[in-house]
């Protein structure tokens, strides 16, 4: 069982910028692949990034150039840096995790409200 521990959304303005953490105690050399996902109201869950055990990323096209996932081994966490934040990031973030023997596990979320 993988526990994913997210923090750090909340409110900011448009241009500024916010650091995500997702944490898996215990259980972060079991993950192969981790991912930030985001859902705005009314919308469909949509991928943002993924960052491989071997350190490998991608991010998709809306969020190049202002989001960059990275992982700290030695904390067991996987982070989120968004700057340039847009009215348009604005969503709940989850982290999703998949494990080396295929399973995956979400996290509960954390808002992200980006003002005008």
């Amino acid at each position: 069982q993988v526990k994913l521990v997210e923090s750090g959304g909340g409110l900011v303005q448009a241009g500024g910028s916010l650091q995500l953490s997702c944490a898996a105690p215990g259980s972060f050399s079991d993950i192969d692949v981790m991912a930030w996902h985001r859902q705005a109201p009314g919308n469909e869950r949509e991928l943002v990034a993924t960052i491989t055990s071997r350190g490998r990323t991608f991010a998709e096209d809306f969020v190049k150039g202002r989001f960059t996932i990275s992982r700290d081994n030695a904390k067991n966490t996987v982070y989120l840096q968004m700057s340039n934040l847009k009215t348009e990031d604005t969503a709940v973030y989850y982290c999703y995790a998949i494990t080396f023997g295929g399973r995956s596990y979400w996290g509960q979320g954390t808002q992200v409200t980006v003002s005008s």
